[in-house]
C-alpha cells in the first residue's frame, strides 16, 4: 500500500514538471528590458525579476487555484477575480484579456497586464509574495551574470 501512494505521488509531481514551461532568470530580464519594465513606475528590473521568482519559480505555465476560487495565472500569478477572465468564476477582468493569454511564452499580455496592475493603488504590494520577500530587500543578485545588449 505504501509503495502504491509513493508511486502515485512520483508520477503526478512527474506530470507537473512535464507541464512547467520554464524560463531563464537572464533571458525574462532580457524580455523585461525590452517591454520597457526597468524603472517603470518605480521598479527595477530586479523587483520584476524577484516578483517571478517569488510567484512562480520562473514557470510562465503555472496556474494555481486559490481558496475564494479564483485561480492565478503565469509567471507574476496573477488572478482571474480581477485581472482576466477564465470562464470559471465572476471576473472584473480590468486587463480586458482571457487568462489563458497570460500564459504565452512570448509574455505580452501578461507584462501588459501587470504594467496596468502596478500603475493603480499600491503598486507591486499588490502581490503579497513581493511584500514579503522582495520589498525593501537588496535584490541587485537577481541580474548577476545577465547582459541586457
Amino acid at each position: 500500500m505504501m509503495t502504491r501512494a509513493l508511486l502515485i505521488s512520483l508520477v503526478s509531481c512527474l506530470v507537473t514538471i512535464s507541464k512547467a514551461r520554464l524560463i531563464n532568470r537572464c533571458d525574462l530580464a532580457r524580455v523585461l528590458h525590452q517591454e520597457d519594465l526597468d524603472g517603470f513606475e518605480g521598479y527595477s528590473l530586479t523587483d520584476w525579476l524577484c516578483l517571478a521568482f517569488v510567484e512562480s519559480k520562473f514557470n510562465i505555465s503555472k496556474i494555481n487555484e486559490n481558496a475564494d476560487g479564483s485561480f492565478d495565472y503565469g509567471i507574476f500569478q496573477i488572478n482571474s477575480h480581477y485581472w482576466c477572465n477564465d470562464y470559471r468564476s465572476h471576473s472584473e477582468n480590468i486587463c480586458h484579456t482571457e487568462c489563458q493569454e497570460l500564459l504565452r511564452p512570448n509574455l505580452l499580455s501578461i507584462i501588459h497586464c501587470a504594467k496596468k496592475i502596478v500603475s493603480g493603488a499600491g503598486g507591486m504590494k499588490n502581490w503579497v509574495a513581493w511584500r514579503i520577500h522582495c520589498s525593501g530587500r537588496p535584490l541587485s543578485y537577481w541580474m548577476t551574470g545577465c547582459r541586457l545588449g
